[in-house]
């Protein structure tokens, strides 16, 4: 990919981007854009996939705040399509590029990227627990060159089991693949088994390094081992939801998911925050660095919203009536 070397415009640029701030927060108490004629360059690193809705929601809240790329703005956009031992040398090129900011989407390119710069600011989204995965200090202050979205995946896969078993009741075991690389991975999987037992149902983990071994472990999947699938969020397995969504429904059994994205490729239940929300909602941060806040200035936000949804075509194909109760609380139906 050709990185365009925009010269920046060190200390006055600085400067215009904190005034802009402080007059914009002072009198709407969000940032704005103003008369800004400079250009800003953010660079993102993403394992792309169904996680590409996190950039297109960034780039329509960026458009609200009056960013357009190609007018104010420019995008270098380095997406590994889920090929997450790629991400270290993609990182390296973002930060020779010095771009204004760093925009990450997921664990596994956060850690990445604070691992290859201490200065530039990074703003990250759809991490799931990043006091854990050791990328900041606290949610008030990542005393770092950090802030952004924090999803909580790791006491969310402990709900999403319990809404699992809301559904289907009469389910005793749960396969989880476990991406064992990934940080997050295990932290979503250490909810759920601290869940688990209080709810009598048994976790059959399989770990897996690639796509190769997801393949190989729901293959080799006895008929009748399993009642359900839970999908422990990462980027391996999150990027090869299909080879899960397929073996669910071959088997006709529930698959529970952390995005509705998923739900819509065939996936019967998702419990958490929609990627594209999340976007939007880091491009008001975005802004604010962009405009001269520090990234430790600026406190660690949860999702504002938590969506629950259902494709109620895969629970008629699976033989599965979704109770009332359930029903009601949905945000989003599939048909």
């Amino acid at each position: 990919m050709k990185i365009n070397m925009k010269p920046r415009h060190g200390y006055h640029k600085a400067m215009v981007g904190i005034v802009l701030l402080a007059s914009c927060l002072l009198f709407v108490g969000a940032p704005c854009i103003g008369s800004q004629s400079t250009g800003y360059r953010i660079a993102v690193l993403t394992t792309g996939l169904s996680s590409s809705l996190v950039l297109e929601g960034l780039r329509e809240g960026l458009v609200q705040l009056g960013y357009h790329e190609g007018k104010n703005i420019t995008f270098m956009v380095e997406d590994v399509q889920g090929e997450v031992a790629s991400l270290a040398s993609r990182a390296t090129k973002i930060v020779e590029a010095k771009p204004d900011l760093i925009f990450t989407v997921g664990t596994a390119p956060t850690i990445t990227a604070k691992q290859a710069t201490t200065t530039l600011p990074i703003v990250f989204a759809f991490v799931g627990d990043p006091i854990r995965s050791s990328l900041i200090a606290s949610y008030a202050s990542s005393q770092n060159n950090l802030t952004g979205i924090a999803t909580y995946s790791g006491q969310l896969s402990g709900k999403r089991l319990e809404i699992l078993q809301e559904i289907a009741p009469q389910i005793k075991r749960v396969l989880l693949l476990v991406a064992t690389q990934e940080s997050g991975a295990e932290v979503s999987f250490q909810s759920q088994a601290e869940v688990a037992p209080k709810l009598g149902i048994e976790l059959l983990r399989h770990d897996v390094h690639s796509k190769e071994d997801i393949v190989q472990t729901l293959n080799a999947l006895p008929n009748g081992a399993v009642d359900a699938i839970s999908l422990v969020p990462s980027s391996l397995v999150a990027g090869n939801i299909d080879l899960l969504i397929h073996k669910a429904k071959e088997a006709r059994m529930p698959l529970i998911v952390h995005e509705d994205s998923m739900v819509e490729r065939g996936a019967l239940v998702s419990y958490g925050a929609d990627y594209r929300l999340i976007g939007i909602q880091a491009a008001k941060l975005v802004a604010k660095v962009l405009l001269g806040a520090k990234p430790s200035e600026l406190p660690i936000q949860t999702p504002d919203k938590l969506i629950l949804a259902i494709n109620l075509t895969t629970a008629r194909s699976i033989g599965l009536d979704i109770p009332r109760p359930i029903l009601e609380r949905t945000d989003h139906f599939v048909e």
